[in-house]
């Protein structure tokens, strides 16, 4: 058995004996397979998250399985179970695939602005400093979709 080509960064990688190589590391059809991942090696060197891994993930759409759709900074697409649209989360990633990935796990959910989290921080509130009164703001506010309830013709 040869060495795999991901030993270095690969967390399950283990040697049975000293230069004998991966023991996940095999041969399918002709190409390079690991056995741990049930994968092969190509599709797991372009991905850039590998499974156990936690990112953070913003979903801005939902797939037709009701799972929410997001995408990492990089811009690699990961469904999530659980976690609707207009939502930012740290997400567990349990499959990879060679154009996505799936996560069933949302460890923490964020702001959806950044900039809001530096703003707690910072110690500021809802307060209107002139008037000293709560705002009733709820956040940001989503224009009326078109076919819902309250805009179904588009008016």
């Amino acid at each position: 058995m040869s060495d795999c080509p991901l030993a270095n960064d690969c967390p399950r990688y283990s040697e049975r004996i000293n230069g004998m190589g991966c023991q996940y590391y095999g041969d399918r059809a002709g190409s390079e397979w690991c056995n741990s991942y049930e994968q092969p090696i190509r599709d797991l060197k372009q991905q850039p998250v590998k499974p156990s891994e936690d990112v953070v993930v913003t979903v801005d759409d939902i797939h037709e399985s009701g799972a929410g759709v997001g995408r990492t900074e990089d811009g690699f697409i990961v469904l999530v179970d659980g976690l609707l649209p207009e939502a930012r989360a740290v997400v567990r990633i349990d499959q990879v695939k060679s154009n996505h990935a799936r996560s069933k796990k949302v460890v923490e959910r964020l702001p959806l602005d950044p900039d809001e989290v530096e703003d707690e921080a910072a110690g500021t509130s809802d307060t209107d400093e002139e008037s000293g009164e709560e705002s009733d703001d709820d956040g940001p506010k989503r224009p009326t979709a078109l076919g819902s309830r309250d805009n179904f013709w588009g008016s």
